[in-house]
């Protein structure tokens, strides 16, 4: 490790630096040939959900709807965020690659946070399609049109694309006066900003842009689950009101899945917690790593007409003869 670090240590202040040291998960260094097996597994499982779930909305013209458009951009973004996680993760596991070069890393960190934010605008825009479908559902069909769905879906590429973009080309002429060591097994902007000289003003923006998502996405989900909440409250039959609710639930659960992690890591490093580094890491994995892989069962499960559907596509077909 200290061969490691005298090769991404600068001397002085210094512009991008040629390579990153990754930091891996504790304690699996040493036997990083069965923690591969996870790793691998956790994509092809991650990847053949979501791709089931993109292929059935796709072909079924009677999921042509709203909800299930969002669904698909969810499983876009969930597909994408697994595979931009993997090249370093599997380079650790497989052949120790710490060091990675600093084009990759930029590379690595802006399809993380593109397809992160990506998630994070569609599970927004999800619980907008819930809180209209119940709370104004005579309006629902007139105000949630093929229009206004094809600008959400614009406005969520700008965000994705348009505000990152600029992120790894002011990263990548920074000054660095810290050893570029990453805290993670990935790039991401914070940890890379972070080792930035004082003063540089694109960090600052690199901050920004990060929290402008995955800080306010959250909060106006659960303010749309209080006027939902809300409405249930006025329904009078317990059937109905279980109904509703039972139309939320993959949502909730996945809204959860995806922000908790996040939510209990910005908390440990507010508060300066005495968290162990491998819970640490481990928190950090489960954020990018389980949504991917629970959110297509979550659907399947509690979404009638998905289940359904692909069970529909994949029931062998009886072939035979009838008299």
């Amino acid at each position: 490790m200290s061969t490691l670090l005298t090769q991404v240590i600068p001397n002085s202040s210094t512009s991008m630096a040629p390579t990153f040291l990754l930091v891996g998960m504790p304690g699996l260094s040493a036997a990083p040939s069965w923690w591969t097996i996870p790793l691998i597994a956790v994509y092809l499982l991650s990847a053949l959900g979501n791709g089931t779930i993109l292929c059935v909305i796709a072909l079924e013209p009677t999921l042509h709807r709203p909800m299930y458009f969002f669904l698909f951009l969810l499983s876009v973004s969930d597909i994408g965020l697994v595979t931009s996680l993997m090249p370093t993760l599997l380079g650790l596991a497989l052949a120790d690659a710490y060091i990675v070069p600093a084009s990759a890393c930029l590379l690595q960190m802006f399809f993380i946070h593109v397809f992160s934010v990506m998630e994070s605008s569609v599970l927004l825009a999800m619980a907008f399609d819930r809180a209209l479908a119940i709370c104004r559902p005579l309006h629902y069909p007139a105000l949630l049109t093929n229009g206004t769905i094809k600008k959400i879906g614009m406005v969520i590429a700008f965000r994705c694309l348009g505000l990152h973009m600029p992120l790894p080309f002011l990263l990548a002429h920074m000054s660095y006066c810290h050893p570029q060591i990453l805290t993670h097994s990935y790039c991401l902007h914070p940890d890379v900003a972070r080792l930035a000289c004082p003063g540089a003003w694109g960090a600052v923006y690199s901050l920004s842009v990060v929290l402008s998502a995955m800080a306010l996405d959250p909060l106006l989900i659960f303010f749309s689950y209080g006027l939902i909440g809300r409405v249930l409250q006025g329904v009078g039959s317990s059937e109905d009101r279980w109904k509703a609710g039972h139309t939320c639930a993959a949502h909730l659960s996945a809204v959860l899945l995806f922000y908790t992690p996040m939510i209990l890591l910005a908390l440990i490093n507010r508060l300066k917690l005495p968290l162990p580094q491998p819970a640490h890491t481990l928190l950090s994995y489960v954020h990018f790593l389980l949504p991917p892989l629970i959110n297509p069962v979550l659907y399947s499960v509690k979404m009638k007409e998905i289940r359904e559907r692909i069970l529909k596509r994949f029931q062998p077909k009886k072939v035979g003869c009838t008299q």
